[in-house]
């Protein structure tokens, strides 16, 4: 029964998140806005997209042992794909999507063929290298991707439902229903052969080779496939945001990316969450916080250093990193395993203490 824990209590989250735009919950300091109304709406379908985002990249990382530093790139082919697919080439949105996802399979495919040639820093070097010639292309055809002002989303292609303010409740189900499937191939790929054939290639390649396997394949199909999950979150950051910018391709965000992980605990899908929920919250709402009265009234020792949200930020991910190397997740899933062989020893205390208890009674008797 214990193994349908996980299981249960992520179908009551989901359940509940669900059901999250009917409620009435306002929580100080951290949403913006009572919990149906669009502020929060809003901010909450940023969090589950970047959530998203930081799982698929978790699957690169956590599963493949392959730090990208160009993983942005098909997070930004899926956003600029949906939006030159629906303002170029005419298409209804689901066409559209599809069109986007194929794209970012491509160039996930193509680029990741000519990565996967070597490993480790230099591997790293290579996807950053793709991520900036992506960034450059996406800035310099200004009539295909609308160059630095970024690129809006042609709403003559949407259905109704899925544009303005007043439909933010929408674009939430769209973005939880996203982050529910990018869970689901991420569990499925590591709960699945190609999921340990992967993390059998991170742990020794050498040894897997020799078994007559084949690891540029197998990181292959898990670097594409971490690369469609990716353009399908950058699709639903494209419907949310009604366009993209350039940053969308750049390996600032893959380092973004990379802080939530970490912060999260690499190789957790529920940290990857956890990781992407929280720094999205802290980002939108440290911003917030930086102009605001309280910060500004500071002795300026204080209020230059807060009133920058990249300083706090970069502050706490200092901190986890000194004092909670496995991030949220890894912490946790420590705490417990100390605390489970705990008990165990305590149990087998009691059973040798059992048995002591009964020799002795033996040798009295005789």
């Amino acid at each position: 029964m214990r193994r349908f824990v996980p299981a249960v209590v992520g179908s009551l989250l989901v359940a509940f998140m669900a059901v999250l735009p009917l409620l009435n919950i306002s929580i100080p300091g951290i949403l913006p806005t009572p919990t149906y109304m669009p502020g929060t709406l809003a901010l909450l379908s940023l969090c589950m997209v970047f959530a998203a985002l930081a799982l698929s990249y978790n699957l690169l990382l956590g599963s493949g042992g392959m730090l990208s530093f160009g993983h942005a790139l098909y997070f930004g082919a899926g956003a600029y794909g949906l939006g030159i697919a629906l303002e170029h080439f005419g298409v209804p949105l689901w066409p559209g999507v599809f069109i986007a996802l194929i794209g970012g399979m491509v160039i996930a495919l193509l680029t990741g063929a000519v990565a996967m040639r070597v490993s480790g820093i230099p591997f790293a070097m290579v996807t950053l290298a793709f991520a900036q010639a992506g960034s450059v292309l996406v800035r310099r055809n200004a009539q295909v991707t609308g160059g630095e002002e970024g690129l809006s989303l042609p709403t003559e292609q949407v259905p109704d439902f899925l544009i303005g303010v007043v439909n933010t409740r929408n674009l939430y189900w769209f973005a939880l229903v996203v982050l529910v499937i990018v869970y689901l191939v991420t569990l499925w790929v590591d709960t699945s052969r190609l999921g340990h054939l992967a993390r059998a290639t991170r742990e020794n390649e050498q040894r897997v080779t020799v078994l007559g396997l084949r690891p540029y394949r197998i990181k292959l199909i898990v670097f594409v496939i971490a690369g469609v999950l990716a353009s399908l979150a950058g699709v639903a950051y494209m419907l949310l945001q009604s366009g993209t910018v350039p940053r969308a391709v750049s390996a600032d965000l893959t380092i973004t990316v990379l802080v939530m992980v970490v912060l999260g605990g690499v190789g957790f899908r529920w940290g990857a969450i956890v990781g992407g929920v929280l720094y999205t919250l802290l980002d939108q709402r440290l911003t917030v916080l930086a102009g605001s009265e309280v910060i500004a009234g500071l002795p300026d020792v204080l209020r230059i250093p807060l009133s920058e949200p990249l300083f706090i930020l970069g502050m706490l991910f200092i901190l986890v990193v000194m004092f909670l190397p496995g991030g949220i997740a890894g912490t946790l899933e420590a705490i417990a395993r100390r605390r489970r062989g705990e008990r165990a020893r305590g149990a087998l205390r009691a059973i040798d203490e059992t048995d002591a208890g009964a020799e002795a009674r033996v040798e009295v008797r005789s």
